[in-house]
């Protein structure tokens, strides 16, 4: 499945007519992992971005309740202008093009501060409950996810692997996540190009929220390692282990099961973002993920070293040789 054209669809117009943009120039902007494109919308001085999210592979809706939620706790995100739910289209408010994974490559200095916020802003959510009738992030879904690995990486790299023992493992480990009574709005891929730098705010709205849509009632450890275990960009050991405790401090929370629950969430996260990037590669014709391989191995190797993971780390010693590990995407890389 090749990669969609970053063209708007047909239905783009009529709507931005509909809703009082209808001489705006339309210039694309992004897409990303999921059938989602954004487009920048520019009418004189205003500008917007217009969000295709085509039925029936994407919802709108999801995000559009989310955004809601977010924005009532006082969180900057992109606010719905007007949206075709129907037809997948909404227009949002333009946060601007700051990514904090292309900021940071310019202003290094700048790194600190804004992971503080980051966390700061994980720090807030822990502090209320997740939306009324939200799904769960339970057992199923975390399997469902760890064997995009098997489904997707292993066969890529041809390795005949022990399914059962695969999901026996992570039943075993996951075991003490899933008894911890905690639950707060886990965004699910809370990462630095999700995040839009927006100076000219204060306190925690300094960062904008981007791609929520999935969202899910879970363990406040799982955002926390997909901000500082980032696929994309490398996060000094220095800092991840500043930012840690930082969250811990703030939540006021029993620092070694969550610590054990950081590591045995960020395996499973890991595991599953090999899977999804292989499959981007394989069937939606997109390999420039197989670059960020290598470090989610690194990531993975270091999570697996904790002794939370030892039967997930017992099974990737017996199915996964070394060759077909981080070294096998060297030149991707």
């Amino acid at each position: 499945m090749a990669a969609p054209a970053m063209t708007p669809p047909p239905s783009a117009r009529p709507f931005l007519e509909r809703v009082g943009w209808g001489g705006a120039a339309v210039r694309p902007l992004a897409g990303d992992a999921s059938f989602r494109r954004y487009f920048r919308v520019i009418e004189g001085v205003r500008s917007a971005v217009l969000m295709d999210a085509p039925p029936p592979h994407e919802d709108v809706r999801p995000f559009l309740a989310i955004a809601v939620h977010l924005d009532a706790l006082g969180l900057a995100v992109p606010r719905a202008l007007a949206a075709d739910e129907d037809a997948g289209l909404v227009l949002l408010d333009d946060l601007g093009d700051d990514r904090l994974t292309t900021l940071l490559a310019r202003r290094p200095a700048l790194e600190q501060p804004l992971y503080e916020v980051a966390v700061d802003i994980l720090a807030a959510l822990a502090r209320h409950a997740p939306p009324a009738g939200l799904r769960a992030y339970d057992e199923a879904e975390y399997l469902r996810e760890a064997r995009l690995f098997t489904e997707w990486y292993c066969p890529a790299v041809g390795l005949n692997v022990d399914n059962a023992a695969f999901d026996d493992a992570w039943r075993t480990v996951l075991k003490p996540v899933l008894a911890q009574p905690l639950s707060v709005l886990v965004l699910r891929d809370y990462h630095a190009d999700n995040l839009m730098h927006l100076p000219q705010r204060g306190k925690l709205q300094q960062l904008g929220l981007l791609d929520f849509q999935d969202a899910l009632a879970g363990h406040p450890a799982y955002d926390l390692v997909s901000l500082l275990e980032d696929a994309r960009r490398d996060v000094p050991d220095w800092l991840q282990r500043r930012m840690l405790a930082r969250y811990v401090d703030a939540v006021d929370i029993d620092p070694q099961p969550f610590e054990a629950a950081y590591a045995i969430l960020g395996a499973q996260r890991n595991t599953k973002i090999l899977g999804i990037f292989t499959r981007l590669w394989q069937r939606d014709g997109k390999p420039n993920y197989l670059a960020f391989q290598p470090r989610v191995w690194a990531h993975l190797e270091r999570d697996l070293k904790h002794p939370a993971l030892h039967p997930v780390r017992a099974w990737f010693r017996a199915n996964v040789p070394a060759h077909a590990r981080a070294g096998r995407w060297a030149a991707a890389a």
